[in-house]
């Protein structure tokens, strides 16, 4: 089988020269719309790292400074409200009146604490417990003598009680 030498006809000479010059031509077109396209996408990648770094160190002063608000408000934090609980009225049989009158009598020795700085009360934590324990509550002829089992201290004084020692009265 024999192939005609049509390289030797100029009009096929004239398509071979075209197609490689247009190829040529498109692989530089390409080549520099390529070019552009990652050209803008560096620019906008760097835009964007810029932007994060910017952001980072405007978040981290925002978290610096509302930490150190915390702290200063924490610092600065009062009592505002007290809770007296008795845990075990039920052993010696107290009625809820008479844990109530217990409770309220507690609150009125405690009472000056209201509206003082939370960490000056931590201090006097001891004094605090003495104030409640030295305290004899007499109610309807009974003297009841109360220990603190726990004190919780925040925006909120909770104290619970236990009853330590009941004599009746005559």
């Amino acid at each position: 089988m024999r192939i005609p030498p049509l390289y030797k006809d100029i009009k096929w000479q004239r398509f071979f020269a075209g197609m490689i010059l247009g190829s040529v031509v498109s692989w530089f077109c390409f080549l520099m719309l390529f070019g552009i396209a990652q050209d803008r996408q560096i620019r906008t990648i760097h835009e964007q790292k810029e932007q994060i770094r910017n952001l980072t160190g405007q978040r981290d002063i925002w978290q610096n400074e509302i930490e150190e608000l915390n702290k200063l408000k924490e610092k600065k934090l009062v009592i505002e409200d007290i809770k007296v609980k008795i845990i075990n009225g039920g052993k010696f049989k107290i009625d809820s009146y008479t844990a109530f009158l217990i409770q309220e009598s507690a609150k009125e020795e405690i009472e000056h604490v209201i509206s003082k700085n939370i960490e000056d009360i931590y201090k006097s934590m001891d004094l605090l417990k003495k104030t409640i324990e030295n305290k004899q509550y007499k109610i309807d002829k009974t003297t009841y003598t109360v220990e603190v089992h726990e004190v919780f201290l925040y925006t909120t004084l909770s104290v619970q009680l236990k009853i330590k020692d009941i004599k009746q009265s005559l």
